[in-house]
Formats: structure tokens, C-alpha cells, sequence
């Protein structure tokens, strides 16, 4: 695959791509995928998770799951986000989802520009998620996984609206967090939930 200067037949076949989805939600975990591909086995339409529609994620992350020589989810919860930051939140994710692999790839191939610390050779590719199948694999096993998880999460925690922003902030969630309060789930070093925080401490002082 190329796309401009972009050459994927510079790196090993065998490869893992990494990629992490949650960054930007208010609420939940950031989770990180990682996948190695089986050439013997090619997946048609691999793309960012989100460039793609929610039923054909779901069907490709079910054949990325029977197909690929090897994939695995890492993820890092709401207390460690606020704990570390999530950057360092979203690397150590992806850290878990390369240990939890079954096989060993010769390198790591992440989306972005900075690369989790491995004992394997690892490089970071902006817009890997367009320009390495595996990569786009991850995002998409990624994004689906998360996305049940929140929904999941919706019916636990009802009127925030999880099931349909994912977390992220909607003008729906923000409203629902200033009227219904903060939540376990809720990630406290972000403003938006920082503020809704620091107002509840007014109210009561």
C-alpha cells in the first residue's frame, strides 16, 4: 500500500498495528487494539474506524477477530487517566494491548506520533489508521469495542446520553452533567467535569 511517500513494503510482514480510541470523552476508558494481520487471509474495506459506518464496523472487527493471526485489547481506566494524564494514559493502553498479544511481531506500527515505550521495535505513523491495514484493524476493533462498552455503560448510568455520544462531549452530555451530577465513570481531570465539580463545592459552601 502506498499513499504519497508512504512505503508499508519498508517494514517486516510481520507487524502489529496499534491504535487507541477515547481520547476526547468525558467519560470511560481509553482503549487501545492491537493486530497482527495473517497475509493468507486478506480483510477487504480495512479503513479508519471512523470513516466507517457502525454496521460495517461491526462486520469487520467480527472478521478481524477470526482472521487475524493475532489481535488483543489494552485499556487504562478513568482513575488512571485522571492519575497520569491521558497521553501517558493512552500509551500505557496500547502497552497492555501489544503484551496481550499471542504472537510476536518483528515491529510495532502506532497511529500518531508518539510511540509507547516496548522491548520491540516500535514506530509511530501519522495517519497510520488511512495507510496501514493493521493499523486500521486496530482502530476498528478498538472503536467497537468501547462503543459496547459505553452502551453498556448507558444503562447504568441513565439520562447522560452514553449510548449515543460515546462520552464524548455533546452539548447533551455537558447538560445532563450539570443537572444530574458526576459520576465513577467520569474522568475529573477533564474542565468540563472539573467544573461541574467546582460548582457543586460552591453550591454547598
Amino acid at each position: 500500500m502506498r499513499q504519497g511517500d508512504f512505503d508499508l513494503t519498508q517494514f517486516p510482514a510481520c507487524l502489529a498495528g496499534v491504535d487507541e480510541v477515547g481520547r476526547g470523552p468525558l467519560a470511560g476508558p481509553v482503549v487501545a487494539a492491537a493486530v497482527i494481520l495473517d497475509p493468507e487471509h486478506p480483510i477487504e474495506g480495512l479503513a479508519d474506524s471512523k470513516k466507517l459506518s457502525e454496521k460495517r464496523r461491526e462486520s469487520l472487527a467480527a472478521e478481524i477477530r477470526t482472521h487475524a493471526l493475532a489481535w488483543s485489547l489494552g485499556r487504562a481506566e478513568v482513575e488512571e487517566i485522571d492519575a497520569i494524564n491521558i497521553l501517558q494514559a493512552s500509551l500505557l493502553a496500547m502497552q497492555r494491548a501489544v503484551a496481550g498479544l499471542t504472537h510476536l511481531p518483528e515491529i510495532v506500527l502506532v497511529d500518531g506520533n508518539r510511540c509507547p515505550q516496548l522491548t520491540l521495535p516500535v514506530r509511530a505513523i501519522v495517519k497510520g489508521d488511512a495507510l496501514v491495514p493493521a493499523i486500521s484493524a486496530a482502530s476498528i476493533i478498538a472503536k467497537v469495542s468501547r462503543d459496547r462498552e459505553m452502551v453498556a455503560l448507558d444503562a447504568e448510568y441513565p439520562g447522560y446520553g452514553l449510548a449515543r455520544h460515546k462520552g464524548y462531549p455533546s452539548r447533551l452530555h455537558v447538560n445532563a452533567l450539570q443537572t444530574l451530577g458526576v459520576t465513577p465513570i467520569h474522568r475529573r481531570s477533564y474542565a468540563p467535569v472539573r467544573r461541574v465539580i467546582e460548582n457543586q463545592r460552591s453550591d454547598v459552601s
